[in-house]
């Protein structure tokens, strides 16, 4: 085997690469007289751009860090929103990857603006006290710089608005940046500023004083951002239109002051029954706002559904029942002011949901009760305005309302007689209801099907005699067939002790000596079940579990209610009623809201 090795003839490398055909040299391509040309000029200059870099390097250089200073923005005021949107979202996300939280948990007040404006509103043009810290809060509506080192802003917080007199002279910022030095205290002035926007919420540490002008101010050590607005706020409440002011209330109250001062006098209103009831021994109670008949009130429900007792509930029309329960079991003198529901039309002075303040008061009767609202609505209007008058109105609709007591008193059927010149029949009588609707086809009264006696009867009532009424007006005795929960009339035959307060051709309170006759209380509710039946979808239910509480005694008891938001609208001189309510009913917008929600009642049927 060995030698068989040996005498094997080895491979000649060399031999092997010299039989193979040499492979030709690849020849350069010939470059055209263009293609020269546009290389040469793309590399002289790219060797200009690199020398001017060098310069521009070395001048930075030698010039040493640039100073902090305002930064050149857009003209924002001018720019599309959603790309305002974009910018905030892009500088939110930007404080966050630098470590600053641009929502932070806490922000220590120490006064509130109003409060602000009170303490130190009596310094002199010009004064500074530099020896009192304070921090205030609130949201930026304007803001402008001034030169190179300072910066004005408008803050406001509580319906009250100070000045942010900003300088670089003043600023240190927190703890930790103040103790880095002047230019860490100046970059952080620059910083802030360069970051805030008309609409972000701030917290600022400074000291109190007043401008030359005499404006009082708060000049700042510190500014933080509290919560960034990242929509763009249109210029002034002018440009907001009526339907946005509706649908985005939180921003009609920052931009209209008119807005918050509605809601302000609101709250006094309602703050003025409670104290006005409490102090005369009524108990606030609360009843429920679903129920198993919707009783209490002439009109058509909404219903809704509980899943638990697999039934259909009715969201209350009023708590009329429930309170007279209560005065059954010997509380007697109670109240509640909250919501009602009725499922009708909106228009200028209805809304679905609506504020009620209803009170019963065992031991009185109609007259009491004409003379409480006497007290009651003069004393409010007198507390709030200064006055009993108060002007009503827009243009040639424009009205002066008095409301001192005593208020006009009008017995229904006999001022609809003197105002149309007629004798209404006996209404009870097979004649009334030909008469009734004779008489609305000759005065060009519509009055849709059914044509009840009581429907008729309100028609010429609200044409002839509620729309002239402007001064505070009782309109009183109303008949029975119209009152099924009011008690009979002492000296009226077939009339109830019951009254209307109108204003301005509204009806504002609602009042009746209650019926507390159990039996004549069944026959009352079968007669608006015959209502019902003939097409009348406002007539009430029968209540058996009402008239079973009246078995157990029901003292002598007067009930009274009152439309909150209707009183408001007078004292607030506002002509539609969502002026007055924060969050009114609106259509949805393209369907948009009816769409989300059946998706997501879709979405849970599925899991």
């Amino acid at each position: 085997m060995a030698d068989q090795a040996t005498n094997e003839k080895p491979t000649n490398v060399e031999e092997t690469k010299n039989t193979e055909e040499p492979e030709k040299a690849e020849e350069p391509k010939k470059l055209s007289k263009n293609e020269l040309k546009r290389r040469l000029k793309a590399e002289k200059a790219a060797k200009k751009k690199a020398e001017k870099a060098r310069l521009k390097a070395e001048k930075a250089a030698a010039a040493g860090p640039k100073k902090p200073g305002f930064a050149k923005t857009e003209n924002e005021d001018e720019m599309d929103p959603s790309k305002y949107f974009e910018n905030r979202q892009k500088h939110v996300a930007r404080l966050v990857s630098a470590g600053v939280n641009p929502y932070p948990h806490k922000f220590q007040v120490t006064v509130s603006i109003p409060d602000y404006i009170e303490k130190f509103s009596g310094m002199e043009s010009g004064q500074h006290d530099e020896e009192t810290s304070v921090s205030v809060a609130g949201r930026i509506l304007a803001q402008r710089r001034q030169g190179s080192k300072m910066v004005f802003a408008d803050l406001h917080a509580d319906g009250a608005k100070i000045q942010i007199m900003s300088q670089l002279q003043h600023y240190t910022g927190d703890e930790e940046t103040k103790d880095k030095g002047k230019e860490a205290s100046e970059a952080a002035f620059y910083e802030i500023h360069n970051a805030l926007r008309r609409g972000d919420i701030v917290g600022v540490v400074g000291f109190p004083g007043k401008a030359k002008s005499g404006e009082l101010s708060i000049f700042p050590t510190e500014i933080r951002l509290l919560s960034p607005c990242m929509h763009m706020l249109p210029k002034a409440h002018s440009s907001l239109g009526q339907d946005v002011r509706y649908r985005k209330r939180h921003v009609d109250l920052l931009l209209t002051p008119k807005t918050r001062e509605i809601f302000c006098t609101r709250a006094k209103v309602i703050n003025y029954i409670r104290r006005f009831l409490d102090m005369r021994g009524f108990l606030e109670v609360e009843t429920p706002m679903m129920n198993m008949i919707a009783g209490g009130a002439t009109a058509k429900p909404f219903i809704t559904y509980h899943n638990s007792l697999s039934m259909e509930l009715y969201m209350r029309v009023a708590p009329e029942l429930y309170l007279k329960k209560l005065i059954v079991g010997g509380f007697d003198r109670v109240y509640e002011i909250g919501r009602q529901f009725r499922n009708e039309g909106i228009d200028m002075t209805h809304n679905p949901e609506f504020t009620t303040c209803e009170y019963y008061m065992a031991y009185a009767d109609y007259n009491d009760l004409m003379e409480m609202t006497e007290q009651m609505l003069s004393g409010m209007v007198y507390e709030l305005t200064g006055g009993y008058k108060i002007t009503y109105g827009k243009g040639e609709d424009k009205k002066e309302i008095d409301f001192t007591p005593p208020f006009k008193r009008v017995s229904m059927v006999k001022g609809l007689e003197e105002v149309l010149d007629i004798k209404i029949p006996n209404l009870d009588s097979p004649e009334a209801n030909p008469f009734l609707s004779e008489t609305c086809d000759k005065l060009g009264l519509e009055c849709p099907e059914p044509r009840t006696t009581a429907r008729l009867l309100d028609k010429l009532v609200g044409e002839y005699l509620e729309d002239t009424y402007v001064n505070p007006t009782f309109l009183m005795d109303h008949p029975v067939i119209m009152s099924p929960l009011a008690k009979w009339h002492r000296d009226l035959p077939g009339m109830t002790e019951r009254f209307e307060l109108f204003v301005a051709g509204k009806e504002l309170c609602n009042a009746y000596t209650e019926l507390n006759d159990p039996v004549t209380q069944r026959e009352r509710f079968m007669q608006q079940m015959n209502d019902k039946a003939a097409g009348d979808d406002e007539a009430q239910p029968h209540d058996e579990s009402f008239c079973e509480a009246l078995e157990y005694g029901l003292a002598p008891t007067g009930g009274w209610g009152l439309g909150i938001d209707r009183l408001t609208m007078f004292l607030t001189d506002s002509q539609n009623i969502k002026e007055v309510l924060l969050f009114p009913a609106m259509k949805p917008q393209n369907n948009q809201p009816v769409q989300e929600a059946q998706a997501s009642t879709e979405e849970s049927e599925s899991k």
